[in-house]
């Protein structure tokens, strides 16, 4: 692993923690001020709205600009949103509405910030030890899943305005190290001289790109199920947990959850994923699907504590898996705008998956399984009756669907035979990683 990456990683990390405490923190000042869950759930989908829409421009941009400038002007843009907002708190109560805003504004900065990160990572490290780095990308899940303790400490100890300067600080620490890392020009700018596709059609490039080797096309709707089966249960799992447990089991379940995608990010990283990435990838999908299911067997936090962290550690090696593939396969001039097209295909399905949660848990689920529900005699029988079995019974059905997908996407051939068809982009990687 060269060292410019590893200190690029180290400091982008640090503010990817800080962002995911305030985004925690916010959403808790929300709900306390006005009570509404659904203006708790706003909050979410302001930061995951952006990416869906914004990724395609960010791509594009990715690929037309300087990487290194376009995300330290990303850095700068965020810093500004969350300074505005610290000026809120500091001169007077911020009203629900400034949140969104904010939290939307960073968004953006945050998906051109994440188009150029990701899409320069590859020129970074060498092929073989690609994997490995997208092991430590994924370690970012596991800090966005153990938010909570550090954004409960935090609050308590420095307050809601400490959190957001903290923030800040982070995000100007990023931008001062990427501006000393030394970074030659083949990574920041890899497609220069190549002419520039007119802005419309460049937009619906990395679309084009996938419906052109079709092997790609079905491993990012592979991404993409995944997403629905695991944002439906990772939506619901806060539910699950406080429809048995207390404010406090949840912060410890959810950091035991973070632990486990720590493992599976840290083991990824030291051993590179597995060598048929395809075939590897499902194995750890359909291991998920059973750990997945098996959070309905009972409505116990002991449980919870052992099967969430185990199916959290297959994270890393389903998703990084597969955009190791993707990048393998992706010339480095154009990784931006194919990156941010998975991005928008993976995101839209996990927006769709937040907006069908709720009202599939409220109202049709957890009715199904009070005690003399539709359901209370046949599958209440098998994983209970009460509170939170209809989330339970989510669970089951989620990774029931992971059981069922991964066997069926192995039966498509120009999926499973996807890295033999499709040869390994050639670039002058080596030439970058050697200055690095």
């Amino acid at each position: 692993m060269t060292r410019t990456f590893v200190v690029i990683w180290s400091s982008q990390l640090l503010s990817i923690i800080t962002s995911s405490v305030t985004g925690f923190v916010l959403g808790v000042w929300v709900f306390q001020q006005t009570g509404s869950a659904t203006h708790f759930v706003t909050i979410t989908l302001c930061a995951i709205l952006p990416e869906v829409l914004f990724s395609p421009l960010a791509g594009s941009l990715a690929d037309r600009w300087d990487r290194r400038k376009l995300m330290m002007g990303a850095d700068l843009g965020a810093a500004l949103a969350t300074g505005a907002l610290a000026l809120l708190l500091a001169t007077g109560t911020p009203e629900v509405w400034h949140i969104y805003v904010v939290t939307a504004v960073g968004a953006v900065f945050g998906t051109a910030q994440m188009a150029a990160y990701h899409s320069m990572m590859p020129l970074l490290v060498s092929k073989e030890q690609l994997g490995r780095a997208n092991g430590m990308m994924q370690v970012a899940d596991a800090v966005r899943i153990a938010s909570p303790l550090l954004a409960g400490t935090l609050l308590v100890g420095v307050g809601l305005t400490g959190v957001v300067v903290i923030d800040l600080t982070a995000f100007l620490l990023s931008r001062v190290v990427l501006h000393l890392v030394p970074l030659p020009r083949a990574v920041t700018r890899p497609g220069e001289g190549k002419p520039a596709e007119p802005v419309l059609r460049d937009l619906g490039f990395g679309l084009s790109f996938l419906r052109s080797r079709p092997g790609l096309l079905w491993l990012v709707a592979l991404l993409a199920a995944y997403n629905l089966f695991f944002g439906m249960a990772g939506v619901l799992v806060q539910p699950l947990i406080l429809s048995f447990g207390s404010a406090a089991v949840l912060g410890a379940l959810m950091a035991a959850g973070g632990a486990g995608v720590f493992a599976g990010g840290l083991v990824m990283s030291a051993w590179g994923g597995p060598k048929q990435r395809v075939r590897g990838m499902l194995a750890f999908m359909f291991a998920g699907g059973l750990l997945l299911a098996a959070h309905s067997l009972a409505p116990s936090p002991w449980l919870i504590a052992v099967v969430a962290p185990a199916f959290l550690f297959t994270l890393p090696f389903v998703q990084g898996t597969g955009i190791t593939v993707i990048q393998l396969k992706t010339p480095p001039g154009e990784l931006g705008r194919v990156l941010s097209a998975v991005r928008t295909v993976t995101q839209a399905a996990t927006v769709l998956t937040y907006l069908a949660a709720g009202p599939l848990a409220d109202r049709v689920f957890e009715p199904m399984l009070e005690p003399g529900g539709a359901l209370a005699g046949s599958v209440g029988a098998a994983i209970g009756t009460g509170d939170g079995r209809g989330i339970a019974f989510i669970f089951l059905l989620t990774g029931a669907g992971l059981l069922v997908l991964a066997p069926l996407a192995y039966l498509q051939p120009r999926l499973r035979r996807v890295e033999a068809e499709l040869p390994d982009i050639e670039e002058p990687s080596d030439a970058a990683i050697s200055r690095s």
